[in-house]
């Protein structure tokens, strides 16, 4: 077989998908206000507690990478399903798709103004690159999964000495973040929209994440293929598995010093971690009708992951930032989380008001409509 063809299977909604996006975001929001939105302060912080240093390295280790790595991981799924739909139809979706990076880059262009940790313009030009992904043949694709995924910038630069200069991404940092700290919005939203683009890409290539995000992504859209995230045949059993194998391999690794591997060994060990919480919810969901109820809740969170995240830049930054009310220096990591968590309950609360009148949250009616323009 030259190219993928479609199975003409039906796509219905995926729940365990949107309990899965539900968990990215708001996780993506708790370990956005462990870090304050970006402002990593100098100043002294007014108040803190004993357990500050030990919830942010738990909340480290569960949270940081992983959550944007299940976002790419759903997005690649995702891609999969309106594509494969299309083809069923006889049609291709490939180039609407483009179109929809474009408007999906637009809307990241806003979340920067707002915050310079956004990623949904390198999702945008990431997701541009499963187009020609999407037409090779699941063998080649599974090839190209196991290359990225062993982190091939890193293992290069590792056997051959080569290091990259971050001189200037701290640069950026410091610049953006004097700025958060004194600045007016009107001084932040223009530096970040000047430099927020290079800024995520520098990062990304400074934490491993460069080829592992492209990895989830195309991961995302074959999981798709291979309809696994449907209770279907022998998946569950598959799931299971999956989390036996990862949670074994992060136990004995969490007693590994990497040393002088760190910089390759460190993002696939997160990786590992990310398909430990994908695979133990999936397996949970399934398993157990109580896990089904309670992760319910996470399922109206994810149907608007969307708007969730542009609004979660928007209060965060106004919350944490000097221009607003300056939690930057006045709150530790733990009252930081809680804070957090506050924001998690209220947008909640705002999606199940938003969903008692629609179908669809605000930006991804709008994104759709778009997108079929």
């Amino acid at each position: 077989m030259l190219s993928y063809k479609t199975r003409s299977l039906p796509n219905t909604r995926i729940d365990v998908a949107d309990a899965l996006r539900g968990i990215a975001v708001a996780g993506i929001i708790l370990y956005h206000s462990v870090e304050h939105f970006d402002i990593f302060t100098q100043e002294p912080i007014a108040f803190t507690l004993p357990c500050d240093q030990a919830v942010g390295d738990v909340l480290a280790w569960i949270l940081s990478g992983k959550m944007y790595g299940i976002f790419a991981k759903l997005f690649g799924l995702s891609f999969f399903i309106m594509n494969d739909n299309q083809q069923q139809k006889g049609r291709s979706f490939l180039g609407r798709f483009a179109w929809r990076m474009c408007l999906l880059f637009l809307f990241g262009v806003i979340n920067v103004a707002f915050y310079d940790g956004d990623i949904l313009m390198l999702y945008a030009v990431y997701g541009l690159l499963l187009i020609p992904v999407s037409c090779l043949p699941s063998k080649v694709v599974w090839c190209i999964i196991g290359l990225l995924a062993i982190q091939p910038i890193e293992l290069f630069c590792l056997l051959t000495g080569i290091t990259f200069d971050h001189t200037r991404l701290f640069g950026i940092y410091n610049q953006a973040i004097a700025l958060h700290e004194h600045g007016t919005f009107w001084e932040n939203a223009v530096n970040n929209m000047r430099y927020g683009f290079e800024l995520n890409f520098r990062y990304n290539v400074f934490s491993g994440r460069l080829t592992q995000l492209l990895c989830l992504f195309i991961l995302g859209m074959q999981l798709g293929r291979q309809r696994l995230f449907y209770n279907e045949r022998h998946n569950l059993k598959i799931w299971h598995g999956i989390f036996g194998i990862t949670a074994s391999v992060v136990i004995v690794l969490s007693f590994v010093d990497f040393g002088s591997l760190e910089s390759w060994l460190k993002p696939i060990y997160n990786l590992i971690i990310l398909l430990m919480i994908v695979s133990a919810t999936v397996s949970a969901w399934y398993a157990f009708e109580g896990v089904r109820r309670l992760l319910h809740h996470l399922c109206v969170f994810g149907r608007m992951s969307l708007t969730n995240y542009l609004l979660q830049s928007v209060i965060g930054s106004f919350i944490f930032c000097g221009y607003g009310l300056a939690c930057y220096r006045l709150v530790g990591i733990t009252y930081a989380v809680l804070i957090g968590l506050g924001m998690v309950i209220f947008q909640y609360l705002f999606c199940c008001y938003w969903f008692s009148g629609h179908q669809r949250g605000p930006l991804e009616g709008l994104w759709r409509k778009l997108t079929w323009i």
